[in-house]
C-alpha cells in the first residue's frame, strides 16, 4: 500500500510517502527556505520604458520585476524543438522593442512567470511564456504542439512518443519532450502528463479567482508538488493532520481529479502523525553516517564538497554457502538502499559507490540492474555508469531541492564549520515535539523548559512555534546548553522527560 503522509505546522510542513510501510521520499517545506524562480504571479504594469524595450511590475514583492519584450512575444514551437525550456523561446532580432508601449499600458494586469530570481537590487526576472516542466514533459497551456529533444536520435522512437501524447493530451496544449523521457512507457506519460495539466487547471482557476498583485502559482509550494507529482492513482491514501490544510486539499481536489477526494483523510488520533507511521525515526537515521542492511551489512555515506562516497560492507553477515553469494546478496541488498537513501537525502552531483569486489560478471550485471532499475523511479533526472575500472559504480544526480540535511543544520560554531549541528527552528520543531509527546502522560501539570540563550532569544522573534499546546512552559535558559541540546523537567523538576535530542 503507497500512503502519503502529510505534517502541518505554521512554521514547517512535511509530506512523507510511504511504500509498504517503509519512507521513500520525504519533503520537507520551511518559511524560511523561500524560492520564487518558476513561480507564477498575477501582476500588475507598473511602468513601461519603450527606450529600454521593457516594463516593471508589481508581482507583490518587495522590489518591482522586470519584463524585456523578448518575454512577451514568442514563436517558440515553430522554431525549435530542444530539451531545455530557455532554448526553445525565440524572438526574431528583428522586433522592435519599443513597440511594448502598445502591447502593455500602466495598471494592466498581466500573467507572468519568474525565469530568474532577484539578485542583490535587482528585482525578478519575468516571462510572459507560461511553462509547467515536469521530469519528462514540460507543459505549454494554449499552445498545441509536441517538440521532442534533438537528443533523442531514433524517428522511430520519436514517432512513438508523438502518437502516445497525441493520443493522451488535451487541446490547445503544447509539450516538449525531454532526453529523458526516451524509452518511457504510455503508463508514464499519463501519469505524467495528468499532473501537469492537473497543475494548469489549478493555476486557470486562480487566474480568475484571485486579485493582483499575487502569486496564483508557488512552484515551491508543498499543495502544488503534491499536486503535480505525488498524489496520482497509485496512491491509495493521503493523510493529513491539519483541518484548515485539508479542507483546502478536497476543495482543490473536487476541482481537477475528483475520483482522488475520497483517498484523502483527516488525522484524528492523539499522538503525533509522524510518530504513529514510525517517520520520525526514519527522518533521525538519515542524519546518520552508516546505515544497516537487512541481512547485517551496511553502507556508509560521507558528503564532501566535490562528491558522495558511498561505500558497502558484509558487516555482520558471514552468509551460509560461498563468499561470492555472500558479497552478492550484501550488494543487492546496498543498491536498494542506496537508491532509497539518494532520494531521501536529496543527495546530487557526482556519487561514487564502492559495492564488495565479485569475480562474476553476471553477478555485477544483475546488482547493477538492479540500481539502475529503483533509481529510474526517481523523479530527479540521474544517470548510473557501470562498474569501472577501478570497480567503483558512478552516478550523476540534478538536486531536486536542498536536501533536509542542510535545510535542518547550519555551521557548527564549537568547531567552526568542520562538523554541523541542528539549526535553531529544527531544534524549536523538536522541542515542539518532545511537549507534544509530553502532553498525554504529563497530565496537566507545570513543564520547565531549559535551552541555551541564543535559542530562546530566537523562539522570542519567532513566536507561535509552541502554539496549540495544553502544557504550562516555564523557558529558564542555561548558557552550559549547547544551541541543539534542552532539557524538559516536570512534577515539581523531579522528573526529566527522555528523548533523542536532550542533553
Amino acid at each position: 500500500m503507497n500512503i502519503i503522509v502529510l505534517n502541518i505546522h505554521p512554521f514547517e510542513k512535511r509530506l512523507a510517502i510511504l511504500e509498504d510501510s517503509r519512507l521513500s521520499e520525504l519533503i520537507v517545506e520551511r518559511k524560511d527556505h523561500a524560492n520564487i524562480v518558476h513561480n507564477i504571479y498575477k501582476g500588475i504594469v507598473k511602468d513601461v520604458l519603450p527606450g529600454m524595450g521593457a516594463a516593471f511590475i508589481n508581482i507583490g514583492l518587495e522590489r518591482t520585476a522586470f519584463l524585456h519584450y523578448s518575454d512577451i512575444v514568442t514563436d517558440f514551437f515553430e522554431d525549435v524543438e530542444d530539451d531545455s525550456i530557455n532554448d526553445t523561446i525565440n524572438l526574431s532580432s528583428t522586433s522592435n522593442s519599443s513597440n511594448i508601449k502598445n502591447v502593455l499600458k500602466e495598471g494592466q494586469e498581466i500573467i507572468v512567470q519568474v525565469k530568474k530570481g532577484p539578485i542583490n537590487k535587482k528585482g525578478a526576472r519575468l516571462t510572459c511564456q507560461i511553462s509547467i516542466p515536469g521530469k519528462y514533459l514540460v507543459l505549454f497551456p494554449n499552445k498545441d504542439r509536441i517538440a521532442i529533444s534533438r537528443k533523442i536520435n531514433s524517428q522511430q522512437e520519436k514517432n512513438r512518443i508523438r502518437s502516445v501524447l497525441n493520443s493522451i493530451k488535451d487541446k490547445n496544449t503544447g509539450l516538449i519532450v525531454r532526453t529523458d523521457a526516451e524509452g518511457n512507457t504510455e503508463e508514464d506519460f499519463k501519469n505524467e502528463y495528468k499532473g501537469l495539466f492537473r497543475t494548469w487547471q489549478l493555476i486557470e482557476h486562480k487566474i480568475k479567482a484571485e486579485t493582483a498583485p499575487n502569486c496564483i502559482y508557488d512552484e515551491n509550494d508543498l499543495a502544488n508538488k503534491l499536486i503535480r507529482d505525488f498524489f496520482h492513482s497509485d496512491i491509495d491514501k493521503l493523510i493529513v493532520d491539519n483541518k484548515g490544510y485539508y479542507k483546502e486539499l478536497v476543495s482543490e481536489m473536487k476541482d481537477i481529479a475528483p475520483e482522488l477526494v475520497k483517498r484523502i483523510e483527516l488525522y484524528r488520533e492523539d499522538s503525533p502523525i509522524f510518530d504513529a507511521f514510525g517517520i520520525e525515526k526514519e527522518i533521525e537515521k538519515m542524519y546518520q553516517a552508516k546505515i544497516p542492511l537487512p541481512s547485517g551489512g551496511n553502507i556508509t555515506i560521507e558528503q564532501t564538497e566535490a562528491l558522495v562516497a558511498i561505500d558497502v560492507n558484509t558487516g555482520s553477515f558471514i552468509g551460509h554457502n560461498s563468499y561470492e553469494a555472500t558479497v552478492k546478496k550484501t550488494n543487492i541488498e546496498a543498491a536498494i538502499e542506496v537508491s532509497r537513501q539518494i532520494k531521501l537525502r536529496d543527495l546530487s552531483g557526482i556519487m561514487v559507490i564502492d559495492f564488495i569486489d565479485m569475480e562474476s560478471e553476471s553477478s555485477k550485471n544483475e546488482v547493477f540492474e538492479i540500481l539502475r532499475q529503483n533509481l529510474r523511479k526517481d523523479r530527479a533526472k540521474n544517470k548510473v555508469y557501470y562498474f569501472g575500472p577501478l570497480g567503483l559504480v558512478e552516478v550523476t544526480r540534478n538536486r531536486m531541492r536542498p536536501g533536509i540535511y542542510h535545510t535542518t543544520s547550519q555551521p557548527c560554531s564549537y568547531c567552526k564549520g568542520s562538523g554541523r549541528v541542528l539549526s535553531q527552528n529544527a531544534v524549536a520543531m523538536n522541542i515542539f515535539r518532545s511537549l507534544q509527546r509530553a502532553e498525554y502522560f504529563v497530565n496537566g501539570k507545570n513543564v520547565k523548559l531549559i535551552i541555551n540563550p541564543s535559542l530562546n532569544t530566537f523562539l522570542h522573534n519567532n513566536p507561535g512555534y509552541f502554539n496549540n499546546l495544553k502544557l504550562n512552559v516555564t523557558v529558564v535558559e542555561e548558557s552550559s546548553l549547547r544551541d541543539e541540546q534542552f532539557k524538559i523537567l516536570y512534577d515539581n523538576d523531579k522528573k526529566e522527560l527522555r528523548n533523542t535530542y536532550s542533553a
